[in-house]
């Protein structure tokens, strides 16, 4: 029996590896929960799972929850709130695995804190391994935790690279559905509203992932997220446009042989490879093959989408420049999607917070979180 912490349980990441659970009720239990603000359900969750540790983002909401659960005679159930008490639930002494699914850099100071307890992560959240990816990784071989990928395309390179030798690795193929505007004349960019970016041809996802993907910023902090990951440098990194999206990744070894995952696009697939890892449970998460009819991969264009560009060149510099990288373009979406800025104010915003970020590469969390603070600083300083 392996038990959980899931941070951000109340998300689509959350609720996905709760389902998994309920599906696999030998294998997991629920001991811990970080449910955000969502107070109504956390409170079903609660009621349903029974965790002996559960938290809020803030004091109100936990003292709102305490007494709903008084009221419903639900005894054994602890209540906390804030940064520290989702440290405290990745941190709690039974749990044997911890889902990292908070959204930004809210969960990093959660799953550093698991990592530096020995306990083995999931990770859903690209931009803890963005911001602070070189202090995790260390964190990690220093108390050999590995830490699993659940985002989709770097579940699908840790597959491949099962199969061969980190020196036999050429290349690593990230695969990019293009977004809704992989075709749309670059003239027409301009008058691009919020409603058209977040019409995602493939996924369902939130409003920031989803812009994100509509300028492909999200496939460049990926890129950054493989480098960390799997230790290798951003040239070795590459992103191949994929509008099917029924091959996930790949991976490219020096013999010429090339690696693909394929699955359904459910992210419950992910979720159970990292909960199962190394076993490999079966599942109905089955795949049709009439979907691998029709294929088509293309080349990226850097002029339509220049927030890849950015990415890659935050990678080579590391540091500061990727913290910048990911909070710049967090201030200008939510410009975006409140109509203060253009759809193409995004890259420009984002180009503007790194020129104006110094080379730096912080060595504790709190230096990453006060160089994130500065970066948004910078961004919101540089908006109509």
């Amino acid at each position: 029996m392996k038990r959980l912490a899931i941070l951000g349980s109340t998300g689509s990441i959350g609720q996905s590896t709760l389902s998994i659970v309920e599906q696999f009720p030998d294998r997991y239990q629920v001991a811990s929960l970080a449910a955000g603000r969502n107070l109504d359900e956390a409170f079903a969750q609660t009621v349903r799972w029974r965790p002996s540790l559960v938290s809020l983002a803030t004091e109100e909401l936990a003292a709102q929850l305490a007494q709903r659960l008084k009221t419903a005679a639900i005894l054994g159930v602890e209540v906390v709130h804030g940064t520290e008490g989702t440290v405290a639930c990745a941190t709690l002494p039974e749990v044997d695995f911890v889902v990292s699914a908070i959204v930004g850099v809210a969960g990093l100071e959660a799953t550093h804190a698991a990592i530096l307890a020995g306990k083995p992560i999931g990770l859903a959240n690209k931009e803890c391994m963005v911001a602070a990816g070189e202090i995790l990784t260390a964190a990690a071989r220093e108390t050999q935790v590995p830490i699993l990928p659940i985002d989709s395309e770097h579940n699908a390179v840790h597959q491949c690279l099962r199969v061969g030798q980190h020196r036999e690795v050429k290349t690593i193929w990230l695969t990019a559905s293009g977004g809704p505007f992989r075709q749309t004349p670059l003239a027409d960019f301009a008058q691009i509203t919020p409603e058209q970016a977040l019409k995602h041809p493939t996924w369902v996802m939130g409003r920031r992932i989803t812009i994100d993907s509509a300028t492909m910023l999200n496939k460049g902090l990926e890129i950054i997220e493989a480098c960390r990951l799997f230790n290798v440098p951003p040239a070795q990194v590459k992103v191949t446009v994929h509008p099917q999206s029924t091959v996930h990744s790949l991976v490219e070894y020096i013999d010429g042989s090339i690696l693909a995952q394929i699955s359904v696009t459910d992210m419950r697939l992910p979720i159970l490879y990292a909960l199962a890892y190394p076993e490999r449970p079966a599942s109905t998460l089955t795949f049709d093959l009439a979907a691998l009819k029709h294929l088509d991969f293309e080349q990226p264009d850097f002029e339509r989408f220049p927030c890849l560009r950015l990415a890659y060149e935050a990678a080579e510099k590391g540091g500061a420049h990727c913290i910048a990288l990911n909070a710049a373009d967090e201030i200008a979406v939510e410009a975006f999607l409140d109509r203060r800025i253009p759809f193409m104010g995004i890259p420009r915003t984002i180009e503007r917070v790194l020129a104006a970020t110094p080379e730096a590469h912080p060595a504790t969390i709190a230096e990453v979180l006060a160089s994130d603070r500065e970066a948004r600083q910078t961004a919101r300083a540089l908006l109509p």
